[in-house]
């Protein structure tokens, strides 16, 4: 009896052991796996404060918080299963779904740049009459989740894809723990950026003569960030969307484009010595946001010349 319930408190301990492990490596692979996301989590927090630029301050919060928990169940509710299907009975579809995403992060970057050179805009703006200020609110909240669900599930798809776990439900935790992490430290971040300011406000109002030059240096910093976040998230979605479609048609069995990028990215690496690793990378991005930028043109010229799409309304 003895060596019985010696036998099974070891069993248990192994099982503890091997769970510990478990645990681990889902950690690890997240970790591993999130890092690769880091193109789409800054193209995310860039492009999601212009959700609520322009509207009332004391509206800000709410709509970042209705945006987060649709982001929430866009990762968990909608993407996590059909992720978790993917790996396990069709895990060559995961390639071209990343591949469909990343055009569309190219089709968006595109367009930034081509109404910034004076292209039409296409969608309602702040710069058109509101009639109904509430259902414009709605509009903009449906209009972040739904470019959110495209960012989301490019992440929840490299995350799958950079994810070496053989157990189903190893690979369900990681992704979760991901998505997670990439949704609170996104809308989290968003929230302090469009916040930025009034609490700048607050501290130019104190006796403190440090406290209000902090003050007047959030609230001056503000329209700046903003545009730099702008600009950021244009060139993420670019180099984020061309570097997917370079190693989708690689990975596809087209070879050409791919040969290009990393060909001119190895030639920098050799040419320039101990900068090799930062200029290679640098020079691979730049040629990446190209092809997202020539890809996403081509993309918007048949959306809105051929078809007659003039975007969300």
């Amino acid at each position: 009896m003895p060596s019985g319930l010696v036998a099974l408190f070891d069993d248990v301990a192994v099982i503890a052991r091997a769970a510990s492990a478990s645990i681990d490596d889902i950690a690890a692979a997240a970790g591993r796996a999130g890092s690769k996301t880091a193109g789409v989590v800054i193209d995310d927090a860039a492009v999601t404060p212009s959700y609520v630029t322009g509207l009332s301050p004391a509206r800000e919060l709410p709509i970042i918080w209705a945006i987060t928990k649709g982001s929430l169940f866009n990762k968990l509710i909608i993407l996590l299963p059909g992720a978790i299907l993917l790996s396990e009975f069709l895990p060559w579809l995961i390639i071209w779904i990343l591949m469909l995403g990343g055009a569309f992060l190219c089709y968006e970057g595109a367009e930034k740049v081509l109404e910034k050179l004076g292209g039409a805009k296409h969608g309602k703006t702040l710069e058109d009459d509101i009639a109904d200020p509430a259902e414009f609110e709605k509009q903009r909240i449906a209009g972040a989740v739904r470019t959110d669900l495209i960012l989301s599930a490019e992440i929840m798809a490299i995350t799958l894809s950079e994810i070496d776990l053989d157990v189903w439900w190893e690979r369900g935790l990681a992704l979760a723990l991901v998505a997670v992490i990439v949704t609170v430290v996104v809308y989290g971040t968003v929230a302090l950026i469009v916040k930025m300011d009034d609490v700048g406000l607050h501290l130019t109002k104190q006796d403190s003569t440090a406290a209000q030059k902090i003050g007047h240096f959030l609230v001056n910093s503000v329209p700046t960030l903003l545009v730099a976040l702008s600009v950021i998230g244009t060139v993420a979605m670019l180099w984020v969307g061309g570097g997917i479609i370079v190693h989708g048609t690689h990975e596809v069995g087209f070879h050409m484009i791919y040969d290009i990028v990393h060909g001119a990215e190895y030639a920098v690496q050799g040419a320039v010595g101990g900068l090799g690793d930062v200029l290679g990378w640098i020079t691979y991005a730049a040629l990446s946001a190209v092809v997202g930028l020539a890809l996403g043109t081509v993309i918007a010229f048949v959306l809105h010349k051929v078809i007659g799409y003039e975007g969300a309304q």
